[in-house]
């Protein structure tokens, strides 16, 4: 085996060749099994990504379904659903990029979501009941409930569908079972079919499969459909409280399959915590905070040509106390 010269960094590399008459090598020398250094290294950095990846590791959660949302929480898919024809969830009247109107947020006087417009069309009822029902329903009762309703006119379905909402409300756990008698029209029909349809995994694929401007509908890819409904939901909800991810939990989860969440979206969790976002800003504090990363971001881009900020590592020379003894070799003083 060669010997080999360690050379401190920045000195500069002799191109002379040993000189042959100087004889062998006569200073101390020791054994060194290189392999064996190899897998120690190997052994013990394995054991270590283990045992902090079993500490630390964010949880490799199943992903959530249609189907398991209608399977494990049936009352509320019924609840969503029909809020959904009554037009009084969340994405019903989100606005830009979704719907038109609604409160899109803002960043002081400047309105990116208005200016943007609607890029991606969303009609609730149509999107995540109707339309779903009309590609797939084979049941007579259904199909009667969606001629009814296609029937009937706008006033008239907000009017089934409200009723219906509040009845759901009042029965016990709210059952779609134990609601009391009234005019609902073709909405229990309606809502009790796409229950079925979600039970089989049914709504999933045509959710995902409908052509979209952001997706053709040949690569299912795109799951803005599916996730708006699971938003306007209590089981979305409630499971993110499970998992920590509410805005006051400090949570942070962002995992496709077995691949780990990214590391950089704590600064994005971090000022979820902080006022004013919690506070007098929090109704806009998603497009602030998006704001605000984007000018740190910016920052750290023109860290070499801001006056003051790029001296910091003269001021407090750091470097000097990592490499204090090439310093002291060469006398310049170690960590100074």
């Amino acid at each position: 085996m060669s010997a080999v010269a360690e050379q401190a960094p920045g000195a500069r590399r002799s191109t002379r060749r040993a000189d042959p008459a100087a004889g062998p090598w006569r200073g101390p020398t020791r054994p060194y099994d290189l392999v064996k250094e190899f897998v120690a290294a190997l052994a013990v950095v394995a054991l270590l990504t283990a045992a902090l990846a079993a500490l630390f590791s964010s949880p490799d959660e199943r992903s959530i379904t249609l189907q398991g949302w209608a399977k494990q929480s049936p009352n509320d898919f019924v609840l969503t659903a029909t809020g959904e024809l009554a037009g009084t969830t969340t994405s019903a009247g989100y606005g830009p990029p979704y719907t038109d109107g609604g409160e899109p947020q803002s960043i002081g006087p400047l309105h990116l979501a208005q200016w943007a417009g609607v890029r991606i069309p969303v009609d609730a009822a149509q999107d995540f009941v109707i339309g779903p029902l009309t590609a797939t329903t084979h049941d007579a009762a259904v199909t009667e409930a969606l001629a009814t309703w296609t029937g009937a006119t706008a006033d008239q379905r907000t009017a089934w569908a409200s009723a219906y909402a509040d009845a759901l409300g009042e029965a016990p756990d709210g059952d779609p079972a134990k609601v009391g008698t009234g005019d609902y029209g073709p909405v229990p029909a309606l809502t009790g079919g796409l229950l079925t349809l979600a039970t089989t995994g049914g709504l999933d694929a045509q959710l995902v499969s409908a052509p979209t401007p952001a997706s053709s509908g040949f690569y299912q890819t795109d799951y803005t459909r599916p996730i708006l409904f699971l938003a306007d939901s209590g089981h979305l909800d409630e499971i993110a409280g499970q998992q920590h991810l509410h805005g006051d939990q400090w949570g942070m989860m962002n995992e496709t399959g077995n691949y780990p969440g990214q590391a950089w979206l704590w600064l994005y969790s971090f000022w979820y915590q902080v006022p004013p976002f919690t506070t007098s800003w929090e109704p806009n504090a998603d497009a602030l905070i998006w704001g605000l990363m984007m000018i740190l971001s910016l920052v750290l881009l023109l860290v070499p040509f801001i006056p003051g900020l790029r001296s910091i590592p003269v001021r407090i020379p750091v470097h000097r106390l990592i490499w204090r003894d090439y310093h002291r070799a060469h006398g310049r003083g170690g960590g100074r």
